[in-house]
Formats: structure tokens, C-alpha cells, sequence
């Protein structure tokens, strides 16, 4: 599933394809991509503006003229590619934007489980799920004391506090085991059993991680791509993703994966402490 760092290199390259197009006309080939009124999304979007492509956690947010924004999520395999209208379509393709210049922007999705709402701009909070999300890593909101203070009131282990995206928001499968890892901390640790000095570490990690993620335009480990059809960099710096069975790269221990609420999770048996 794409995490922040790929929500926001899809953003990023997505932002000059489509920024100042007007569309001209949707087309729906598989409807339940868009989770609001279908007949609504493809009625009131033609002669629509691109303004700008903003992003909250693993959102994205297209904003249109008439105070109009599409909020998108890419789920598992979402992903967007510009070509021409004209263009054959792919098997995968389930909805197309085709703009005034003849340009077709196309949402491709091979489970089917990304969605699209029409909403009014500024409403996202209210409307999608964007609303029960926490801060962002590297906000001001995210701050160390916040962090410290949400996992001693979380009782549930720290691999599913970081996934449930209500103390911190867009971290996933990948960035959750790796910032584990660098902290020493065990998945199934009690998020409220962790030193706060251990806490603060995983803080630091948290943040660092997400920033170079993103510099390194996120990690490529299945099938994500930006919007120009390039892979990511960080999946070469990933040091337990991926990697059970090999030698931790601290201590040597062979790496074990378990599954915690049904995801797979790697970790060090030895520099990875239970609490």
C-alpha cells in the first residue's frame, strides 16, 4: 500500500501533468471507484479547473475551481498515468479525466480498492476519513511530547498503534517495521510499556525516516509508481522489510516474521526489546 512518502511523490509528479487543465468530460468504467453520487461526479465536473494537488496523510486532494475538491485515496495499487484520450484502454484503467487539451489523466487500479469522493472544498475533515486521522510525521502537531503522551494511554501493541492511523498518520507496513527496528523496539510491545526515552527514539526515527522516504520519492517493493511511471529509491535503504531470514544488519540474528493482526512483520529477535 503506498505510505506518505508515495501519497506525496505521486503529488509531486502529478502536480505539473494536470495543474491549470480543465477537464472536459469523466467517464466511470467501473462506478464504485467513486464512493460519492456517480451521476453527480461525472455531471458537475466538466468545464472544472485544476488548481492545485494538496495531500494529508495517505490522501490526496485535488482542488478544482467552484470550490470543488477530489478526494483520493490509492488503497493497495492506485495509481494515476497522463496519456491521450484516444489511447486504448487499460484492462485495469476505471476512471478518466479528459481535459479541454485532449489529454486524459486515468486512475489504474488492479484490486479495485482505491475511491474517489466529490466533496466541497474545505470539508474533507467533516466528510472522509481524513477527519479520524492523527498528525502528520515532521508537523508541528506531531510533536515528541504528543507522541510520548499518546502511547501511555494506548494499551494495544506498538505495531497496530502505528498503523491505525489515529496517533500518527500515513505510516504503513513498510516504515512502521523499519522505524521499529532502528529503535529497538518488538512489535508486540505495549505501546504504554515503552520508556519514554525509547518513545522519543522512536519519535526521531518516525520523522527521519519519513523525510528521507520521500527525498528518496518513496519505496517501490510491489507495484507502486509515480504519476510519470518511476519507481521509488528507498526500498535499497530498507534494512528489515522484506528481509526475514537474512542477518539483522546490527547483530547479525536472522530476522523473523510473524503476523500481528494479519500483517506481515519483520523484526530482530535480539536488538528488538518486548515491553
Amino acid at each position: 500500500m503506498p505510505e506518505m512518502p508515495e501519497v506525496e511523490t505521486v503529488r509531486r509528479t502529478l502536480t505539473p501533468l494536470i495543474v491549470g487543465k480543465t477537464i472536459k468530460k469523466v467517464v466511470l468504467w467501473y462506478p464504485k471507484i467513486v464512493a460519492t453520487d456517480h451521476k453527480k461526479f461525472i455531471k458537475e465536473l466538466p468545464g472544472k479547473r485544476v488548481l492545485k494537488i494538496d495531500r494529508y496523510a495517505k490522501y490526496l486532494l485535488i482542488r478544482l475551481s467552484d470550490n470543488l475538491t477530489i478526494v483520493s485515496h490509492l488503497r493497495m495499487e492506485g495509481k494515476y498515468h497522463l496519456t491521450t484520450s484516444d489511447a486504448p484502454k487499460d484492462k485495469h484503467d476505471h476512471v478518466e479525466f479528459i481535459f479541454t487539451d485532449q489529454t486524459a489523466l486515468r486512475y489504474n487500479d488492479v484490486r479495485k480498492f482505491g475511491r474517489m469522493q466529490l466533496i466541497l472544498t474545505g470539508t474533507e475533515r467533516q466528510v472522509t476519513g481524513i477527519g479520524k486521522l492523527g498528525p502528520e510525521p515532521n508537523s508541528i502537531e506531531f510533536s515528541s511530547d504528543y507522541f510520548i503522551k499518546a502511547l501511555s494511554r494506548k494499551k494495544k501493541n506498538i505495531k497496530n498503534v502505528l498503523l491505525d492511523q489515529t496517533t500518527v498518520a500515513g505510516l504503513g507496513n513498510i516504515y512502521v517495521d523499519e522505524t521499529l527496528w532502528q529503535s529497538g523496539i518488538h512489535p508486540l510491545s505495549a505501546a504504554n510499556k515503552i520508556p519514554s526515552e525509547k518513545a522519543k527514539e522512536l519519535w526521531q526515527n518516525i520523522n527521519q525516516t519519513i523525510k528521507i522516504a520521500t527525498k528518496k520519492r518513496g519505496t517501490t517493493v510491489h507495484t507502486y509508481l509515480d504519476a510519470n511511471g518511476n519507481v521509488g529509491g528507498y526500498q535499497e535503504m530498507l534494512k528489515v522489510y522484506g528481509h526475514a531470514g537474512e542477518p539483522c544488519a546490527k547483530c547479525g540474528t536472522e530476522l523473523e516474521k510473524i503476523k500481528v493482526s494479519g500483517r506481515g512483520t519483520t523484526f530482530c529477535p535480539h536488538c528488538q526489546v518486548v515491553y
